[in-house]
């Protein structure tokens, strides 16, 4: 999804549909263009064509030094997804081998519930329940992917060991930002002495999407059911229970958009019935996503110190920064 700043007059739509007549998509005049918004800064454009609707997804057009790579991935994860059982968008066709790197996707029936709920789903708190059992079940069906299907797609060895070295390290690199005074985070260096000291011993490598939380799913208009897991931007090859530790860390409270949703041990009861993995240290998984995207978003405070972001903003992140590992430590003293 894209910035609300789209130059959809940016797009050669000529040159698309040479392209499109090239893979035997249906021809005829593009119509019906319109952005889509919300999420990330890479561009999304709805159009028609042939009487088919479309999604375009390409890089900005000023585009980020690792947007092409990015939404190369992006395009062969989605291929491999195509003809899995794991909702995803559908991907139609994709221009991989030159720059700029997009791809054509079928439009998802359906909605995000971050930006609030059809009079259905509104209306019946047991929809609502299921919506939270069937984002574990979609979770537990990528992770059912054979990762063999991707080779050369991630580094899954030592994946698990790499992780706090890595967002320490990431914190640490904050400290250039001219402004930022360091990280004022309690339980910091308790979480990571934690994480390293109850790390398990090994995983079953497996497809993960990144950043699986509520506001990256779209739900089904006619019930309970993920219509489709979206931008997965943050795709790779690791351990698949990070995922649903970000699940777990990030889940909404009852004063959320959507009341009622089952509890985080419910959502782990119901992945373990859907799963064979092994979810003995799943609180582990949880303090991880909590301690990883914590740092993350104290990176955007940092910024915010530095002038580099607006100030209300920083403070808003870091508060959250604040609040993940407070949450970190209701696992860890469990």
């Amino acid at each position: 999804m894209t910035s609300t700043h789209i130059d959809v007059g940016a797009i050669d739509f000529a040159a698309l549909g040479g392209w499109m007549d090239g893979q035997g998509l249906p021809g005829g005049p593009i119509t019906e263009v319109a952005p889509v918004l919300g999420g990330t800064q890479n561009v999304m454009v709805r159009f028609e064509r042939g009487g088919r609707p479309y999604i375009l997804r390409r890089p900005p057009l000023h585009a980020r030094q690792k947007s092409n790579e990015v939404l190369r991935r992006e395009a062969r994860l989605l291929g491999v997804l195509r003809d899995t059982r794991v909702p995803a968008p559908r991907l139609i066709a994709a221009q991989t081998a030159q720059e700029p790197v997009f791809y054509l996707m079928e439009p998802v029936d359906g909605f995000n519930p971050s930006t609030g709920l059809p009079a259905l789903h509104a209306g019946d708190p047991a929809i609502r329940h299921r919506m939270g059992l069937e984002a574990a079940a979609a979770l537990a069906e990528l992770g059912r992917v054979d990762p063999g299907r991707l080779p050369g797609f991630g580094h899954p060895e030592g994946f698990l060991e790499r992780q706090v070295p890595r967002w320490l390290g990431e914190l640490d690199s904050y400290g250039r930002l001219d402004g930022y005074p360091g990280p004022d985070i309690p339980h910091l260096d308790g979480t990571a002495a934690w994480l390293e000291a109850n790390r398990p011993a090994g995983f079953t490598p497996g497809i993960m999407h990144g950043d699986y939380h509520f506001a990256n799913l779209m739900f089904a208009h006619d019930g309970p059911r993920v219509a489709a897991i979206v931008d997965w931007e943050m795709c790779t090859i690791g351990d698949p229970l990070l995922d649903l530790g970000w699940l777990l860390a990030t889940w909404p409270s009852n004063n959320g958009h959507v009341p009622g949703l089952p509890s985080p041990e419910e959502l782990v009861a119901y992945y373990a019935e859907l799963s064979d993995r092994d979810l003995s240290a799943v609180d582990w998984y949880a303090v991880l996503a909590c301690f990883k995207l914590g740092i993350i978003l104290e990176g955007s405070h940092a910024r915010a110190c530095a002038g580099k972001a607006p100030k209300d903003i920083g403070d808003l992140l870091h508060q959250t920064t604040l609040d993940l590992f407070a949450r970190a430590q209701t696992w860890i003293s469990q």
